[in-house]
C-alpha cells in the first residue's frame, strides 16, 4: 500500500472517530492518537524519505491536506460539544436575571379638578361655551364693569392683591363675562358661557377660607330670560353633582352685579332636609350666589337692557367638594398630601 493510500485510510478512519466522539475528552484523545508525535500520520510521513524526489512533494502536499482536514474536523466537533455543554448548563441553571420594571402609579385628576370637569361637561352638553380669562386682571373688568365703581363699599368683601392701582389678581372669574359681553354678536344668537379658574382674595386662611380658591361663573343673556330659567339651571346642576334627591331653594340676597340677587341652597346632606347641627336645623345648606344680571352691567358692555336680560351664577368647586365629600378643612385640598388626595380616585 502506497503512502498516499495509507494517508487516505487514516483520514477516513480519523473522521469517523471524530464523529463518534461524545465529549471533549474523547475529542482530545482522537487528536492525540491521530496527530500526536507517535501517531500513525507521523509514522507514515517518516516513510517519505524512501520516496524519490518526484513523488515526495506530491505526498507531502497530500499529507498536509489530510492533517488540515482532520484538524478542522476536530475543532468543529470541539465547538459543537462545548456549545452542547453550555446549553445544557444554561438549561439546568436557568434563572431570570432581569429586575421587574419600576411600576408607574396611575394618577387621577385633583378632586377639585374633577368637580370642575364635571361642571364643564354638564354645561357643554347644554350648549354653553367654556371660556378662560387672565388671572392678572384690570380693575375695570374685575370691579367697575361688574357695577362696583371705585370706593364702592362692596369692594371690601373682595379685597385682593394689587400689582398697580389698576392691575390686580382677580377676585372672581366674572371679568370674562364683561369681556365676552363686549364682543358677543347677539344677532348670531344668545350668549351662554361659563368661566372656570383660580381667584384670589386677601383672606386669612382657616378651615373655610383661603387666599386662593376656584370659581366657575356662569352667564346667560338673551331675550325673555327669567328667574325660572335660573332656578331650573341650578336644579340641573345640583342633580348632576349631588344626585336627584337634592332640591334647590332661592333666598333673597344682594350682589352689586345682579338685581334681584339670590343665595341658592340645597337640601342638607346630613339630615336630608329634616334639620340638624350641620344645617343649623334649617334643612338647607348654602352653596352659591346668583341673580338676574344688573342693567348697569349690560349697559357698560354695550348691551341694551330693555331688549336683553339674563342670569348669572357663581359656583365654588372647593366648597362643592367639601360638601360632597364631607371635608372639614379647605386647606387639605392644597397641602398635596397624597394620603388625603388618593381617597378621591373616582372621577366626579
Amino acid at each position: 500500500m502506497s503512502l498516499k493510500d495509507k494517508l487516505d485510510e487514516l483520514q477516513q478512519r480519523g473522521l469517523a472517530e471524530i464523529k463518534k466522539s461524545n465529549d471533549l475528552k474523547d475529542v482530545n484523545q482522537v487528536r492525540v492518537s491521530l496527530l500526536g508525535k507517535k501517531g500513525p500520520i507521523t509514522e507514515v510521513l517518516r516513510g517519505m524519505r524512501d520516496l524519490n524526489a518526484d513523488e515526495r512533494p506530491k505526498v507531502g502536499a497530500f499529507a498536509n491536506k489530510v492533517r488540515d482536514e482532520l484538524t478542522a474536523a476536530l475543532e468543529q466537533r470541539r465547538e459543537e460539544l462545548e456549545r452542547a455543554v453550555l446549553n445544557a448548563r444554561l438549561a439546568k441553571e436557568a434563572i431570570d436575571v432581569t429586575l421587574p420594571g419600576t411600576p408607574v402609579a396611575k394618577g387621577e385628576p385633583h378632586v377639585i379638578q374633577q368637580i370642575i370637569d364635571q361642571i364643564e361637561d354638564l354645561f357643554l352638553g347644554m350648549g354653553y361655551q367654556v371660556l378662560n380669562g387672565p388671572e392678572v386682571e384690570e380693575d375695570k373688568y374685575n370691579f367697575e364693569m361688574m357695577n362696583l365703581p371705585k370706593n364702592h363699599p362692596a369692594r371690601d368683601m373682595q379685597d385682593t392683591f394689587y400689582i398697580t392701582k389698576e392691575i390686580l389678581m382677580r377676585t372672581q372669574t366674572s371679568p370674562m363675562q364683561a369681556r365676552t359681553l363686549e364682543k358677543h354678536d347677539f344677532s348670531q344668537g344668545p350668549l351662554k358661557m361659563i368661566s372656570p379658574g383660580v381667584v384670589y382674595r386677601r383672606d386669612t386662611d382657616d378651615p373655610t377660607h383661603s387666599h386662593q380658591f376656584h370659581q366657575v361663573e356662569g352667564l346667560v343673556i338673551d331675550k325673555h330670560v327669567t328667574m325660572a330659567d335660573l332656578k331650573g339651571t341650578l336644579q340641573v346642576l345640583a342633580h348632576e353633582l349631588f344626585g336627584d334627591k337634592f332640591d334647590v331653594r332661592l333666598r333673597p340676597s344682594y350682589f352689586p352685579f345682579t338685581e334681584p340677587s339670590v343665595e341658592a341652597d340645597i337640601t342638607c346632606f346630613n339630615c336630608g332636609g329634616k334639620g340638624c347641627g350641620v344645617c343649623k336645623n334649617t334643612g338647607w345648606i348654602e352653596v352659591l350666589g346668583a341673580g338676574m344680571v344688573h342693567p348697569n352691567v349690560l349697559k357698560m358692555a354695550g348691551v341694551d337692557p330693555d331688549v336683553y336680560g339674563g342670569f348669572a351664577f357663581g359656583v365654588g368647586p372647593d366648597r362643592f367638594a367639601m360638601l360632597k365629600y364631607g371635608v372639614d378643612d379647605i386647606r387639605n385640598f392644597y397641602l398635596n398630601d397624597v394620603r388625603f388626595l388618593k381617597q378621591f380616585t373616582k372621577k366626579g
